[in-house]
């Protein structure tokens, strides 16, 4: 019989990793309080109702990537895509519209899409998602980029670049939307199966194919923003006005519409690297009618996701330091099998990680020598040595593994043993 594996498109994230990703969050976590952000925590699940009126029905999201079922009560429930449509849910259930404006938030987790597994691409993703709700000052559009980018400057990834666009509301997009359906009618028999099916419902999305054909044939598409409202241009050129006086490296882009129905004005993405070999590492923008699209009163948004392990792999391909590995400070060796120094070295680990020294010790009956050996593979700098002497004097023989000089210390003094050890 075969052993069991880990379900196509998916990943466990082992030690090796794992360190890495914890260094990510915790400048996260720093960026995050300095820009006056709070944490919350979501179900990885939703009434599918809640992606669908959100997200939108004629999205690649809703009608080919959703994990959704029914549950034992006969409700459809989805495992969730995104994070945007539930923090702007919490939001509306929680009445947080008595709170000072934007509510500033933060979440963390693992998001569901079926699609074609390829590297930094899975079915189940990490994100990271920041969203501002209750404000519709382009100034808060601002914060938010600017959040990502001091992000992506703490992590120390190069050459960051705001790829922006303005997809406009629902005022001025019904005027853009004729010039463009206007601009692809005689060139529906050239776009591929998928763009012809937006046609008529979401032509918009076509600026977004990835299609070589497609994209030749949309080059000269009239951008929406040369068909904005007064309240959207004037919204997009203070947006450009702030990012140019942060010294932001700013591209408009009019493909740019993101892949959710529910943005609005700003849409913008964050590449990085080199000419040529640039990654995409957020996405994000305004979705001020995303709380009505549920059911609720008009909250104006703003935010962005950024998967975790697209930051990690930008990252290692750039260089970028993740720290120090965590490692141990010392490692208990036992020059004896009786149980009675077993105990004195357990006892010791006790002591020993009260006081914050991260030691450990061999479960598994070694030799002396090979516990020894063991201590160098961890990297250990310190070795604490317990035997029948040892534990006959009421003394460990601390040794140094750099030096490889050796002094004995009380055997009850793990203070002492702890100072000696961190030096």
């Amino acid at each position: 019989m075969e052993p069991i594996r880990a379900p196509r498109g998916t990943k466990d994230v082992m030690p090796d990793e794992s360190w890495k990703w914890a260094y990510v969050m915790s400048v996260f976590r720093g960026v995050a309080d300095d820009f006056g952000y709070r944490e919350v925590h979501l179900p990885i699940f939703e009434h599918t109702e809640l992606f669908c009126r959100g997200i939108g029905d004629t999205t690649d999201v809703v009608e080919k990537e959703m994990y959704t079922f029914t549950d034992r009560g006969g409700r459809s429930i989805t495992l969730r895509p995104e994070l945007t449509a539930s923090m702007v849910r919490a939001y509306l259930e929680h009445d947080l519209r008595n709170q000072q404006q934007p509510v500033k938030l933060w979440s963390v987790g693992p998001m569901f899409r079926y699609e074609r597994p390829q590297k930094g691409r899975y079915r189940q993703f990490w994100q990271v998602d920041v969203e501002a709700l209750g404000s519709q000052d382009p100034m808060v559009d601002l914060e938010v980029i600017g959040f990502s980018l001091e992000l992506y400057r703490r992590l120390g990834l190069s050459n960051l670049e705001v790829v922006l666009n303005s997809v406009g509301c629902p005022k001025c997009r019904p005027v853009h939307r004729k010039a463009l359906t206007d601009f692809l009618g005689a060139k529906l028999d050239g776009l591929c199966e998928t763009c012809r099916g937006r046609f008529h419902r979401n032509p918009l999305r076509i600026l977004d194919c990835k299609n070589p054909d497609c994209k030749a044939l949309t080059e000269d598409a009239p951008a929406m923003t040369d068909h904005l409202c007064d309240e959207c241009r004037d919204h997009f050129h203070a947006l450009l006005k702030g990012l140019d006086a942060a010294g932001a490296v700013v591209k408009l882009d009019k493909r740019l519409v993101r892949g959710l129905d529910y943005y609005t004005k700003t849409a913008y993405e964050i590449l990085s690297g080199d000419l040529g070999a640039q990654n995409a590492v957020c996405g994000g923008g305004r979705y001020d009618h995303l709380a009505e699209a549920i059911g609720g009163p008009f909250v104006p948004g703003v935010g962005f996701a950024s998967g975790v392990e697209r930051i990690v792999i930008t990252m290692e391909s750039q260089g970028c330091s993740f720290g120090q590995e965590p490692s141990i400070d010392a490692f208990v060796v036992t020059a004896s099998p009786e149980m009675n120094v077993r105990l004195a070295a357990s006892a010791l680990l006790k002591g020993l990680r009260a006081l914050g020294v991260r030691s450990d010790m061999d479960y598994s009956g070694k030799s002396f020598k090979a516990q020894m050996k063991l201590a160098s593979q961890r990297n250990a700098p310190w070795v604490c040595i317990i035997g029948d002497e040892e534990l006959l004097r009421s003394v460990v023989t601390l040794k140094d593994m750099g030096s490889g000089e050796q002094t004995q210390v009380p055997l009850g003094d793990s203070a002492e043993i702890a100072k000696r050890v961190r030096g």
